[in-house]
């Protein structure tokens, strides 16, 4: 494996399970398109199916009943390619009823494979609005995060995780610090650069601060893209400190090239070197030690 977080040699597989959108690049087709071209096979799942991001217009929403849902997820824990599988990816859940099932599914991987990295980005709100139901929520952060090892909530998502009012950094750290995981990526982070916006990593050692230019009206699918890009380069090789570096450079540089062609929906597709060797430039602050993790 290369420290840079460029593929090298065999994959293990990845389990990516979020939403499915037929046109646009959110959910697994950011996320699982972005794993596979680093080199990663994925086993995609989808939690719900619509025709495109609901923040495009009206979208029916297509969820696998809970018992087909319950089953696959159970058929997948029992596979015999079990052994395939080095990570699984956690995003937004169609139902609340998923969750219990997903969870057996990462305690499948973690037995037949101990060190297996799991990453909760717990998708249930953004901009201080809940667009998950409160159960969801609930279930997510009382049955997954514990069995995480990255999760990669937004500011907003990480005030309705622990029911508090973030107002800044030293506020997000000391929530993060609390919120379970070894490490803890804070996206929409408070930014110290003027115009800016951050993406925050506080870990077992060290907090640091990736920022660069805020670009308004950003399609959406960013979250999903940061889960799996930074996914990606940990099981790589790259260290945290690295991967926050290169994963803040790929999404930014990828929405830049978004934007500049005026596209609604990130186009990830057309610009394969911006995610595999970004050359963006960001800003990294190191802010200080994390304070210590809470015992679970």
């Amino acid at each position: 494996m290369t420290k840079d977080g460029n593929p090298a040699g065999d994959r293990q597989a990845v389990i990516s399970i979020a939403s499915h959108v037929v046109r646009g690049t959110v959910g697994n087709r950011a996320a699982a398109f972005a794993l596979e071209s680093l080199g990663f096979p994925v086993w995609s799942v989808p939690t719900v199916t619509l025709p495109w991001h609901p923040g495009h217009g009206a979208s029916t929403r297509i969820v696998p009943p809970e018992a087909d849902f319950a089953a696959m997820m159970a058929e997948l824990a029992q596979s015999p390619w079990l052994g395939e599988v080095g990570a699984v990816l956690v995003g937004y859940f169609g139902a609340s009823h998923q969750v219990e099932p997903v969870a057996q599914l990462v305690e499948a991987v973690r037995r037949k494979n101990p060190g297996a990295i799991v990453l909760c980005d717990p998708a249930t709100g953004d901009g201080g609005r809940l667009y998950q139901p409160r159960e969801t929520l609930e279930a997510t952060r009382d049955r997954l995060l514990p069995l995480a090892d990255i999760a990669t909530p937004n500011r907003f998502e990480l005030e309705f995780l622990t029911g508090l009012d973030l107002t800044d950094n030293r506020e997000l750290i000391e929530a993060a610090s609390a919120l379970g995981p070894r490490t803890v990526v804070v996206t929409s982070a408070f930014a110290m650069l003027r115009g800016g916006t951050g993406n925050l990593l506080v870990d077992d050692r060290d907090v640091m601060l990736a920022e660069h230019r805020l670009i308004e009206n950003a399609p959406k699918g960013l979250g999903d893209l940061t889960s799996a890009v930074f996914l990606a380069r940990i099981l790589s090789g790259a260290t945290p400190e690295k991967a926050l570096q290169s994963t803040t450079a790929t999404v930014f540089e990828l929405l830049a090239r978004t934007i500049k062609r005026g596209a609604d929906e990130l186009t990830i597709e057309t610009d394969l070197d911006s995610l595999r060797h970004p050359m963006a430039m960001v800003q990294m602050r190191r802010l200080g030690r994390s304070v210590p993790k809470q015992p679970a």
